[in-house]
C-alpha cells in the first residue's frame, strides 16, 4: 500500500472515530438533560406557583406555566398565614429551626474535630474500640432513640424547647462528625505532631496550631453536612415539640395536612421554598467546597 492510501484509510477510521464519539456525547447530554428536567420539575412547580394568584392555579392546575405574577403569597406564608392554629406564619418556624440548626451544627463540628483529633494522633488504649462503638451511631436509626431521649429530657427539663432539639442533634451528630474529622486527620503525618511536642506544644496548643488551621476543607464538609441534615430533620420536631416550638419541617406537615377545604396553593408552595432556602443557600455556596473536602480527605 502506498502512503496515500494508509493515509486515506486513516482519515476514514479517523472521521468514523469523531462521528462515534459525536453520537455518543449527544446520547449521554441528552439523557442528562431529560433526568436533570425530571429531577428539577417538581422544584419548578413550586417557584411557578409560588408567584402564581389562587384563581390561575384553580383554573388551569397546577403544572402550568405563570400567566399572572404576584408577592403577596410570600409575605402571606411568611406572617399571616393560619398553621396549626396560629395565625403567625412560617417567620415563628423559620427562626425555631435556624436557632437550633446553626448552634447544634457548631457544637456536633467542634466536637467531632476533638474526638477526631484525639481519636488519630492521641491514641490509647482502646481507643478504636471506642471509634468503633461511636460508628455504631451512625447506622442507627433515629427511631430507636426517641424514648430514651424523652426520658432524659423530661429529667433535665428540656421537653417541648428548642434547646432539647439543640442538645438531641447535637449527640446525634457527634458520630457523623466524629468519622470525616478522624478519618481526615488520620492523613496528617505523626511526625509533625511529634515535632510540635517536642517543642514543647501541649494538647490543647496543637490542636489549636497546627490542626484546626489544616481542617477547613472537612470543617466545611461536617458543617454542611450537619445542617442540612438538623434543617431537614422532622422526626425529633414532631415528636418532642408542640405549637410554636415546632421547627420548620413540622410546620410544613402541619400545613399540608390542615383541614380546610380551600387548599392556598400559592402560599404552600412559597411556604416550602421559605422552608428550602436556607439548605438550598448552603448547597450553593459550598456544595464545590463539600466535594473538594471529602476527596482530600480520601488522598493521603
Amino acid at each position: 500500500m502506498t502512503d496515500a492510501t494508509i493515509a486515506a484509510v486513516h482519515d476514514r477510521e479517523a472521521a468514523a472515530a469523531s462521528r462515534r464519539h459525536f453520537v455518543s456525547r449527544t446520547v449521554i447530554y441528552a439523557l442528562l438533560t431529560i433526568f436533570a428536567v425530571i429531577y428539577l420539575a417538581p422544584l419548578l412547580i413550586l417557584v411557578f406557583n409560588s408567584f402564581r394568584e389562587q384563581p390561575e392555579i384553580a383554573q388551569n392546575g397546577l403544572i402550568a406555566f405563570p400567566r399572572s405574577f404576584q408577592l403577596k403569597a410570600w409575605a402571606e406564608a411568611w406572617s399571616t398565614y393560619c398553621i396549626g392554629g396560629t395565625c403567625e406564619g412560617m417567620r415563628r418556624n423559620f427562626l425555631n429551626s435556624l436557632w437550633m440548626a446553626v448552634p447544634a451544627t457548631i457544637l456536633s463540628t467542634l466536637l467531632g474535630a476533638m474526638n477526631g483529633y484525639v481519636l488519630s494522633k492521641w491514641r490509647f488504649k482502646g481507643s478504636e474500640v471506642l471509634f468503633t462503638l461511636m460508628l455504631l451511631g451512625v447506622f442507627m436509626p433515629g427511631q430507636i432513640a426517641l424514648m430514651p431521649w424523652a426520658f432524659l429530657l423530661g429529667k433535665v427539663g428540656l421537653t417541648n424547647s428548642t434547646y432539647g432539639l439543640i442538645l438531641i442533634h447535637v449527640v446525634q451528630g457527634i458520630s457523623f462528625t466524629t468519622l470525616f474529622c478522624r478519618n481526615y486527620y488520620v492523613s496528617i503525618p505523626d511526625d509533625l505532631i511529634k515535632a510540635a511536642r517536642i517543642d514543647g506544644a501541649g494538647f490543647w496548643r496543637i490542636f489549636r496550631k497546627i490542626i484546626l488551621p489544616l481542617s477547613p476543607p472537612i470543617l466545611i464538609v461536617t458543617v454542611i453536612w450537619q445542617f442540612t441534615g438538623i434543617w431537614n430533620e422532622y422526626l425529633f420536631g414532631v415528636v418532642f415539640t408542640s405549637g410554636r416550638e415546632q421547627p420548620i419541617t413540622a410546620a410544613l406537615v402541619a400545613l399540608t395536612a390542615s383541614g380546610t377545604n380551600v387548599r392556598a396553593y400559592d402560599v404552600m408552595s412559597a411556604a416550602v421554598l421559605i422552608g428550602a432556602l436556607p439548605p438550598l443557600l448552603v448547597y450553593f455556596l459550598g456544595g464545590k467546597y463539600f466535594v473538594r473536602g471529602l476527596t482530600q480527605g480520601a488522598i493521603k
